[in-house]
């Protein structure tokens, strides 16, 4: 008999890159079976009886919205996790998505895994990469390579804009991240009943049309039960990690008929009414002490909040509609999770599952003072002109339906997050502090006297390693061959299980678009940065949390010490994390990436190509003129049909054939415009779209058949922004229409004639197009100095 220390084949000259197929193997090997003894290698599984681990993350939802932490929405889900676990009460997080999520599953300072901001950006910077770098192991891939099966649903938003779309190397896309499997939307935001483009693992899904009733926390809850059920079906010990990140309550506000009837008529009182009602309930379950005040509405320019007494009967209604929809997107997430431990109930793993429940950063105010029934008109975060429309006319019955893009009016923001000020994006508790509950009745069992809420500061970057840390499993020292970047975190185990434990995240930095803020000690130096304007010391305030936990007392004149003391401590936590450069007004964020430059070239899509995805598609018509081409091989007389589409009802345009009549629909974000280009003559057609870049952020649109032109729209503002949210399709009008009277005649209106391609062709960048506005503040700022 021979052996892998014997061979039995002739010796060969060893070359450095070839193994010996035997090293290593515990048996023992001969010519035959006969011969040899096998082994195996052990299974990969944690120790123990590991636990499932569930983390349930909520899209701007404040401090105030669930039950466990004030709210009059029901959620009794939540209330009975809460009841059997723990609240943290001074749990604070990132003040925007992504690098919310970022730092949530990697323990690291987001700065750090290069999300300084949402991943719609690349100006090129190390803070500002939007990539998880290959040194950075994501709590997934640690439990994965533990023996956990790993699952993601709903809202990513980790993959850099410009990186979603099917040509790319998908290596910042969940399963390159750690994940099993994967099923929702790579992007911020989308429709909650036409999502815009739904991916499964590693592939965009190629849509027409979404069954009657559909609608996308049902369907990424659906995904995920079936997932826990199949790895049951074969395998019914291992462990796992399912991460659930919700793409609500983020805007668009959209909810089902059936939700938000049973929240009519409950916020007819108004936020300032709202938020005594849940600041008592606060108060009383020990959220805060008594005698912690609550703050006066917000009153900083940009982010105020009015009276709700002195507005007129009509803006009360239908401001009250928009909280009504947002109530009942709560309310769904609820019921959804319930259906989710429901499952794991009937599974009998419910009692070994860790479930944490929070939000990524604290409810927002985007939109505007009065609300929005146009959200895309909004949320552009772009100058416009004067006659732009930020809130387009839109029937109350329709707010929070599918034809209707809205957001409630920043006084439910600002009710949203009680007790603290102001909201998302920003460094005060509005936009940090949110609601936290986690459960684990095997694990995590609180004495009789113990109420269940921890006042200790904790930090998003603590989740990774408190889940490790219960689940047993050890975060590598090594990770792809080279040293794992050090976590930032610290767990907070020592405080889930003991109440009288100090808090183990004793100083934080934060920034966000320039605001700032560092913690310490219980001491909060804080700004609110007025964008363009200088990062000087005037700007710090400065409030002792210990004694004002609801930042209404600046006392930085009181304590210059802590203030200088405090301002250089972030300096210095800055650098190290790689927060620099910040945001100022030369315009630095528009700039992008050279190679971006080919997504600009003329395009050719060839029927039946897949729906091009948003980004990839704005790039040919944002801030510019552009041509698109349809070329017909055959169109008879009674062939019909969208020949091109692009974008849904917050906004876009669709060129289709209907009842022998070329027509062009402009949605102007819900505003829609017809045009009848006339009769369209059988045989083989070039039918072109020509829009032309005018002053006022406008388009003028002609349509020409071979040629010739047939029919001219009136001017029409540009979607920017998100704007068109849905990518292009060729011969159809996918999932969300433009046109809603075509979609209840046709739905999808595929076309029924023989189309061949569809020619996109961008013209030069508009001189407002802020690309170029940044580059002349550079070109200019060059020159003088």
């Amino acid at each position: 008999m021979t052996s892998p220390a014997t061979p039995a084949t002739p010796a060969t000259t060893a070359t450095p890159n070839r193994r010996d197929p035997y090293a290593g193997f515990a048996g023992r090997v001969g010519r035959t079976f006969a011969e040899s003894e096998p082994s195996w290698q052990p299974a990969r599984r944690p120790g123990g009886r590991a636990p499932n681990v569930v983390v349930v993350l909520v899209d701007d939802m404040g401090y105030s919205d669930i039950g466990p932490f004030g709210s009059e929405v029901p959620t009794p889900v939540l209330d009975g996790l809460a009841a059997s676990g723990v609240r943290l009460a001074n749990y604070h997080t990132m003040p925007l998505c992504s690098p919310a999520r970022a730092a949530l599953l990697t323990g690291l300072n987001p700065h750090r895994v290069g999300y300084s901001t949402v991943a719609n950006f690349d100006p090129g910077f190390p803070g500002y990469g939007m990539e998880v770098g290959e040194d950075i192991p994501t709590l997934a891939e640690v439990l994965h390579d533990a023996g956990y099966a790993t699952y993601a649903v709903g809202k990513w938003h980790l993959t850099r804009d410009s990186a979603s779309n099917a040509a790319d190397d998908r290596r910042n896309w969940p399963l390159q991240k750690g994940f099993d499997q994967y099923y929702g939307v790579l992007e911020g935001l989308t429709s909650l009943f036409h999502p815009h483009q739904l991916v499964r693992d590693n592939s965009p899904l190629d849509i027409d049309e979404l069954p009657d009733g559909y609608y996308y926390t049902d369907d990424i809850t659906d995904q995920a039960i079936s997932m826990v059920k199949s790895l049951r079906a074969h395998d019914p010990d291992k462990p796992f990690f399912l991460y659930v990140a919700h793409n609500a309550v983020h805007g668009p506000l959209q909810a089902k008929p059936a939700d938000i009837e049973r929240h009519r008529g409950r916020y007819d009182g108004g936020w300032d009414a709202l938020r005594d009602t849940r600041f008592a309930r606060q108060i009383a379950d020990g959220l805060f002490p008594e005698g912690t005040p609550l703050p006066e509405r917000n009153s900083e320019a940009g982010f105020d909040v009015g009276p709700w007494d002195e507005l007129t009967p009509q803006q009360q209604r239908r401001y009250a509609r928009y909280m009504e929809v947002y109530a009942a997107m709560v309310d769904n997430i609820d019921q959804n999770l319930g259906r989710l431990t429901d499952t794991l109930r009937a599974l009998g793993e419910l009692d070994n599952t860790i479930v944490v429940f929070t939000s990524d950063n604290g409810g927002t105010g985007e939109g505007g003072a009065e609300g929005t029934r146009s959200y895309f008109s909004r949320f552009v975060h772009q100058p416009v002109p004067d006659d732009w429309n930020e809130d387009v006319d839109r029937d109350t019955d329709l707010i929070g339906g599918p034809q209707s893009l809205v957001h409630y009016p920043r006084g439910w923001g600002m009710a949203s997050n009680t007790p603290f000020r102001l909201y998302k994006g920003q460094t005060y508790a509005g936009g940090v502090r949110v609601p936290f509950v986690i459960s684990w009745p095997e694990g995590l069992r609180r004495a009789a006297d113990d109420p269940g809420v921890r006042q200790q500061y904790q930090y998003v970057t603590d989740i990774t390693p408190t889940l490790l840390e219960l689940a047993g499993v050890r975060r590598p020292e090594l990770w792809r061959s080279r040293p794992a970047q050090e976590l930032d975190g610290v767990s907070f185990v020592p405080v889930l299980r003991d109440g009288r434990t100090p808090g183990s995240h004793t100083e934080q930095y934060c920034e966000m678009s320039g605001n700032r803020s560092y913690y310490r000690d219980g001491w909060k130096l804080v700004t609110l940065h007025r964008p363009g304007t200088p990062y000087d010391d005037g700007e710090w305030a400065l409030y002792d949390l210990r004694t004002d936990p609801t930042e209404t007392t600046d006392v930085a004149e009181a304590h210059p010490e802590v203030v200088k003391e405090l301002a250089a401590a972030w300096e210095a936590a800055a650098w190290r994390n790689g927060v620099f450069p910040l945001a100022d007004g030369s315009g630095a964020l528009a700039r992008r990436n050279p190679a971006e430059e080919r997504f600009h070239r003329p395009l050719t899509l060839l029927a039946g190509t897949p729906e091009l995805e948003r980004y990839r598609s704005s790039r040919l018509i944002s801030f510019r003129s552009f041509d698109v081409t349809v070329e017909l091989d055959e169109h008879a007389a009674s062939d019909q049909g969208v020949l091109v589409s692009h974008g849904d009802q917050g906004g876009g345009y669709s060129l289709y054939v209907e009842e022998g009549r070329l027509r062009f629909a402009y949605n102007e974000y819900g505003e829609l415009h017809e045009t009848d280009a006339g009769p369209l003559p059988a045989g083989r057609r070039t039918v072109t779209l020509s829009a032309a870049a005018a002053e006022g952020l406008r388009w003028e649109f002609r349509i020409l058949v071979d040629g010739v032109e047939t029919g001219r729209s009136p001017s029409v503002h540009q979607l920017i922004g998100m704007a068109p949210l849905q990518g292009i399709s060729v011969g159809v009008d996918r999932k969300s229409p433009v046109s809603w009277p075509v979609y209840e005649r046709h739905r999808s209106f595929r076309y029924t004639g023989r189309l061949r391609s569809v020619t996109y062709t961008p013209g030069e960048q508009a001189p407002y197009d802020p690309a170029l506005v940044a580059r002349a503040l550079r070109e200019a700022a060059a020159a003088f100095e």
